[in-house]
């Protein structure tokens, strides 16, 4: 859908602003935010919309789109700045009703680095108007929690069965994900929630698209004039209050057995891109890679991609990583498919924007949670990795440590 589209032409114009605050000040909940720390982005307001579209049909039509649209700039060259498309799409379309959503801001507030921007984009001539500072958002009234689909005994049970089918040889390793409800009785503001999610994962890209809120240390694909990196993150412990992080790092770099799994997510990694690079590299060894609530291997590739492979493209090519699916990855995402029955919607799906150029960033949808359409209620999600020698228990103690955190926040704890 595009709005006004019979007026003449697109056009964007971006300025450089005084730095605005808080980029949270911006929004009500509606739109979209990429935010890290102080820097990121706020979008607002809609010129076009795709509902329901495959990524590659959404990067084929945005790539149509951005030629039509006139550009001016006090900003040019500047990674992020100027006209942009933001999406959310799903981990798989073939089960359940959420729908990708891809859509063109009209308006997008944004600091980087110290610099901060402004850019409007409208029919026939347009001149940047500072949005408007939002109320301060509310928390939930009368929040309680329910199970969701995969309750506690029916995780038990999956677990113990998706290990047998490895113990048989089906897979090495497979991401499993269970769901928790959140009610209120009143609407939940997400703002409200995007706002506690940047205080609680402040390591963390915190982002918000279409009445979905997550945290996400995993950068799927940073793509800037042409350059590429795509950060692995597998192979990971939970961080414990009682144990300082140096000594977790060096139990975390001294398992063989993560260790091989972090190697399994690199190289299904290198596969997906080497048909889009000129050169990669790929260090010896990874780093741990410290979050909130956990400690991961890590490894960042980097590469030159050819002009036309957007951002988008790339991160379409890598979906879905290793490390929300498992390996081998087509294995593992059969035993998913069969076995989860579990509608993940955006969880662990690719999420994030694409500019004129075709840079942009993509994220693994983490600490998602999905607001659903009666406004008061919330599904959370929380993932574990299950190999043919998992316990079941240790996998559910897992899962409710980070339901527990998410409980917490969304609490205002």
């Amino acid at each position: 859908m595009i709005i006004n589209p019979g007026s003449s032409r697109l056009h964007a114009s971006t300025i450089a602003i005084p730095d605005p605050g808080p980029l949270t000040r911006y929004t009500d909940g509606s739109g979209a935010a990429f935010l890290r720390g102080n820097d990121g982005f706020v979008a607002l307001g809609e010129i076009a919309r795709l509902d329901g579209p495959t990524m590659a049909e959404a990067n084929s039509w945005w790539s149509e789109f951005a030629a039509t649209v006139e550009n001016e700039t006090e900003m040019p060259g500047r990674f992020g700045t100027g006209p942009l498309a933001y999406g959310a799409f799903v981990f798989d379309p073939e089960r359940g009703h959420t729908k990708p959503v891809f859509v063109v801001p009209e308006v997008i507030i944004g600091r980087r680095d110290g610099v901060a921007w402004l850019t409007q984009v409208g029919y026939d001539r347009v001149s940047p108007v500072h949005p408007p500072v939002q109320p301060a958002p509310q928390p939930p009234m009368g929040l309680y929690f329910q199970d969701g689909e995969v309750t506690g005994a029916r995780w038990l049970k999956l677990i113990a069965h998706v290990s047998e089918r490895m113990q048989r040889g089906d897979a090495e390793r497979v991401v499993l994900a269970r769901d928790l409800r959140a009610i209120a009785t009143s609407p939940i503001s997400m703002a409200w929630v995007l706002r506690q999610w940047l205080i609680n994962y402040n390591s963390c890209t915190c982002y918000l698209v279409d009445g979905v809120v997550g945290a996400t240390p995993d950068v799927m694909l940073h793509r800037e004039n042409g350059l590429v990196t795509s950060r692995v993150l597998a192979g990971g412990i939970e961080r414990l209050g009682s144990i300082d992080n140096a000594t977790r790092m060096a139990t975390l770099l001294s398992s063989g057995e993560r260790m091989h799994q972090h190697k399994l997510a690199i190289e299904a990694s290198k596969e997906s891109l080497s048909p889009f690079f000129t050169g990669m590299h790929i260090p010896e060894a990874p780093f741990v890679a410290t979050f909130p609530d956990m400690l991961y291997l890590a490894t960042d590739i980097s590469g030159v991609a050819a002009p036309d492979n957007s951002s988008l493209e790339l991160a379409a090519a890598l979906h879905p990583v290793a490390s929300v699916v498992g390996s081998p990855r087509g294995n593992a995402r059969q035993i998913i498919a069969e076995d989860e029955k579990l509608e993940r919607r955006h969880f662990t799906a690719p999420v994030g924007w694409i500019d004129a150029q075709g840079d942009g960033e993509w994220y693994v949808a983490q600490r998602t949670v999905h607001r659903m359409p009666n406004r008061t209620e919330l599904t959370m999600y929380a993932s574990s990795t299950i190999s043919a020698s998992t316990l079941p228990h240790n996998k559910l103690v897992s899962t409710e440590m980070k339901f527990s955190q998410m409980r917490e926040i969304l609490r205002g704890q």
